[in-house]
């Protein structure tokens, strides 16, 4: 029998991507995906979203997939569409919650932006809804005491580019023509100048409109700059910190107006959770905003329907209460109610509450100036953004972390444990105390018994 000898191995060519070496995905997401699959979302989503595919062509990017990235564009903080699809394809973690392989391909961002335009705001609007159940089988909706509040959006839209609306003629053009009917022949940019600040109202929105963007309105915004913008408004449970209502409307139209249309969207998903007794009867029976929503006219109608306001009430002096007994009445009690103990806790909790939703959508999520255009796409994006805000209370309920920075952050139980334990262990081998160590005293002999 002849002896062995080792020979020179020959690797292959082509090696399969099941076979390559893969490590465990990121834990939050892996939270994420059993939250969604224990109650069926990808069937929920394929159903929802059938009548708008058709049954020849080719298949293209399933509901499912689409709307966990929306969800990654909330827990990751990302603004764009853009940023999403690369995000999604750059990420093996976030590539095994979207379902996609090594060798699949993300769905880019013009995939994206073709499937938001696809589907409507009434099946977005489905997606927000189904977590909002999903927090109510967990007792995390009461719905007794709602809370109301308005941010303005930056559009994605620039002053320079707005038209007339009755010439279509721009800014600069039109301040000529100004300029030349004055008697300035070839008007210069201080002549324009100079015409533009003797104008009153010279930004209205009855007059001037951008042309890819019609729905955005001029308005000021919290820094003072003038811009065009939209105004997003929400309701929030303030006992739990769930968002029931979501709405975007137009950035010029006041909190008075604009409540109206958010309390009813509001009182419509409420209703819906009600049917299946989810939530308390008596739900939206409070309703707690600041002083923007303080209206003589907007308190009798609320308290018409019995709903009791703990609106704060502005300064404005002395009133006069003639052929009005109703308005008096309200604004009376709505003032009563907000001096008392209940209505100045409520306040206060206002400001955590409803503050918080803001800061984690708009500031951490990004989402503080759009990129879309229009009303109805910049809702949709809102819809499943406020919905992924949702789904991170549940999170928070069930593992203590909402966002993915969270799980990574030294505040997490594990890791605060292991560098209290690393900080013990340092400490017995030096065996220093921590006011001993003296940033003067560094000489080799010192630590030469260590």
């Amino acid at each position: 029998m002849g002896m062995g000898r080792k020979t020179r191995r020959q690797e292959s060519l082509w090696v399969a991507t099941e076979e390559l070496p893969r490590t465990k995905g990121h834990v939050f997401y892996d939270r994420v995906n059993r939250i969604l699959e224990a109650d069926g979302f990808d069937r929920f989503a394929e159903s929802v979203c059938e009548k708008f595919y058709g049954r020849r062509g080719r298949p293209s990017v399933a509901p499912g997939v689409y709307f966990r990235m929306l969800l990654v564009g909330y827990f990751e903080g990302l603004t764009s569409e853009r940023g999403i699809a690369w995000r999604c394809a750059n990420s093996l973690s976030v590539r095994g919650f979207l379902g996609v392989g090594l060798d699949g391909d993300v769905p880019d961002h013009s995939t994206v932006s073709r499937t938001r335009r696809l589907l409507d705001v009434e099946t977005h609007g489905e997606v927000f809804h189904w977590l909002l159940e999903r927090l109510a089988e967990n007792g995390m909706i009461d719905g007794k005491t709602a809370g109301l509040d308005a941010t303005t959006l930056e559009a994605n839209a620039a002053m320079r580019s707005i038209v007339r609306r009755d010439t279509g003629e721009g800014y600069e053009e039109f301040l000529t023509g100004l300029a030349q009917a004055s008697g300035v022949e070839t008007p210069t940019r201080e002549d324009r100048a100079r015409m533009d600040r003797k104008r009153p109202k010279k930004a209205s929105n009855r007059d001037w409109v951008h042309p890819q963007d019609p729905d955005a309105e001029i308005t000021k915004m919290k820094d003072g700059r003038m811009h065009l913008a939209h105004k997003l408004e929400h309701a929030v449970d303030l006992k739990t910190g769930a968002v029931l209502g979501v709405t975007v409307q137009g950035a010029a139209t006041g909190d008075t107006t604009t409540m109206k249309a958010t309390l009813t969207r509001t009182a419509e998903n409420m209703e819906r959770l009600a049917e299946t007794r989810e939530v308390r009867e008596d739900c939206l029976s409070e309703l707690v905003a600041d002083k923007g929503y303080h209206s003589n006219e907007r308190l009798r109608d609320l308290r018409e329907q019995q709903i009791r306001t703990y609106i704060s009430e502005p300064d404005r002096g002395p009133q006069r209460w003639k052929n009005q007994p109703e308005e008096r009445a309200a604004v009376y009690a709505n003032r009563r109610r907000i001096r008392g103990e209940r209505g100045r806790a409520l306040l206060l909790r206002r400001g955590e509450m409803l503050e918080r939703p803001s800061a984690h959508g708009l500031e951490t999520g990004g989402m503080r100036r759009v990129f879309l255009r229009g009303r109805e796409n910049i809702l949709k994006r809102f819809l499943v953004h406020y919905a992924a805000l949702n789904l991170a209370l549940l999170l928070r309920l069930k593992f203590g972390h909402g966002t993915p920075r969270a799980v990574a952050s030294p505040s997490d139980p594990c890791i605060a444990v292991q560098i209290a334990l690393l900080c013990g262990y340092l400490m017995r081998v030096i065996d220093l105390q921590p006011h001993t160590l003296s940033p003067v005293d560094d000489s080799p002999a010192r630590f030469d018994a260590y």
